[in-house]
């Protein structure tokens, strides 16, 4: 379709126009409940790991290759989702992801060694991590510029309270009912959603790229009658000066081009240094305090879970932040205050385990701050035709990290002791936060296409 016919239907300007509503909140508790069965599967293994490695005598390399593989399958799901959403829609990829992750969650059960969870962890990684990218995505082609950090990370604070839920579910599952109940758990309401997200509408800006826009007019005149509520309440009026989705084709290479060349590598970098931390200390810190410090695995438990709380609260302050003072004064922050106490405690191994707990709790919260913002900023920062590859790259960097951290904390401890990876935590965390001041690009308050041009255009 040519791009006139795109332009007359305003399909940008008349989402931007769109306020807040009961429509946003419904598609968005549909969407958002994929981020919290994201943080309980994937750190489901780090709160029954303390019984396995008494159950199949694990030693600390197959502790990190068992909480490595789920992240090396997600890697894998980021970015083949993160494609395949370009070119078939954000909605079935969305219930593609999910249903992969449930299936594969419920198969947990039945591990009877290391082997099998390994390999059955690595097949529910492919969902686990191609649902947060076109999920981001998604979210993002809906909200207007004013709210749009607000919007996406008010949805992904679900993620956030999802880490908390699966600390605090733990504390009392894992010793009264076993360790096959976590993940009979975190896939058991997954099923509730599927036929949810059969109902969600396609992005009006995806169908207008493919130039589809007919059908895009179609589903953003439905929306619009909903919001007003056939009329009763009239919507703003269409803001001036907004330009169209043009109709492109998606080229992997065109991350590296023009302006996107430092948006992507810069992005990764964020992305890799923020992650090592988050899944490093999230899943083992419990272990670290079963073996380390001799704490029972119920003590072990709670420890874990007033961190991760402390962590939800940051979260909470992320989002009522964000669209106030901008993405990389928030990244800069978040990353620079974490690195005070990982530094403290690399340099500090004479702590008692309360004195880590509260330096640990401090350090993964103020990441924290930064780790809820990145898929939203992530899909802020590419075009419609890009949007959803470049969130699943970057994920990948994500699952990259979660790898890494795992893995190297499960060598390096018995070689080098504890000091030594917090002192990587804390380096990682200056990396990310020097990153962030001197390559970051601000999104705060422009229209995404403004902010991310197509060059197709």
């Amino acid at each position: 379709m040519p791009q006139a016919s795109v332009a007359d239907y305003q399909i940008t300007a008349r989402i931007e126009r769109l306020p807040f509503s009961r429509w946003h909140f419904k598609i968005g508790t549909v969407i958002g409940t994929g981020w919290f069965f994201d943080a309980f599967d994937a750190l489901a293994i780090a709160y029954v790991l303390p019984v396995l490695i008494g159950l199949w005598k694990l030693t600390p390399g197959q502790i990190g290759l068992l909480i490595s593989i789920g992240y090396a399958g997600q890697i894998v799901g980021s970015v083949f989702f993160g494609w395949l959403a370009e070119r078939i829609g954000r909605v079935p990829c969305t219930l593609y992801t999910l249903a992969i992750f449930t299936v594969m969650s419920f198969l947990c059960i039945f591990a009877w060694n290391v082997e099998s969870l390994m390999a059955i962890r690595f097949l529910q990684g492919l969902g686990l991590g191609g649902e947060i990218p076109v999920m981001a995505t998604y979210i993002s082609e809906f909200a207007n510029a004013r709210r749009r950090g607000r919007l996406g990370l008010g949805y992904q604070m679900l993620f956030t309270i999802g880490l908390t839920v699966v600390a605090l579910v733990a504390t009392w599952v894992v010793p009264h009912l076993g360790w096959q109940w976590m993940f009979i758990i975190g896939a058991a309401p997954a099923v509730l959603v599927l036929p949810l997200r059969r109902l969600l509408p396609e992005s009006p800006r995806w169908l207008a790229r493919q130039g589809r826009s007919e059908e895009a007019d179609r589903i953003l005149r439905g929306i619009e009658d909903e919001i007003s509520r056939h009329g009763a309440a009239p919507l703003p009026p269409i803001p001036a000066g907004v330009p169209p989705v043009p109709p492109a084709r998606t080229r992997f290479s065109d991350l590296f081009k023009g302006i996107y060349l430092k948006r992507t590598i810069s992005v990764w970098i964020i992305w890799f240094c923020a992650y090592l931390i988050v899944y490093g200390l999230s899943t083992w810190m419990p272990s670290i305090y079963r073996t380390v410090y001799k704490l029972s695995v119920p003590e072990s438990l709670n420890y874990s879970l007033a961190a991760a709380a402390f962590g939800t609260c940051c979260a909470i302050v992320a989002v009522f932040i964000i669209d106030i003072i901008g993405r990389k004064a928030l990244f800069a922050i978040g990353q620079f205050l974490s690195a005070i106490p990982l530094l403290y405690l690399g340099f500090h191994t004479d702590l008692d385990a309360f004195q880590v707990l509260l330096l640990v709790a401090f350090g993964f919260g103020c990441n924290s701050m930064l780790a809820i913002s990145l898929s939203t900023y992530t899909a802020e920062l590419y075009p419609t035709e890009l949007r959803a590859l470049g969130c699943g790259v970057g994920n990948a960097w994500l699952r990259f990290a979660s790898v890494i951290g795992p893995f190297f904390i499960g060598w390096i401890l018995p070689h080098y002791g504890l000091g030594a990876v917090f002192l990587v935590f804390g380096c990682a965390a200056v990396i990310g936060g020097l990153t962030a001041v001197f390559f970051a690009t601000e999104t705060r308050g422009k229209v995404l296409e403004n902010l991310s041009p197509s060059l197709s255009a």
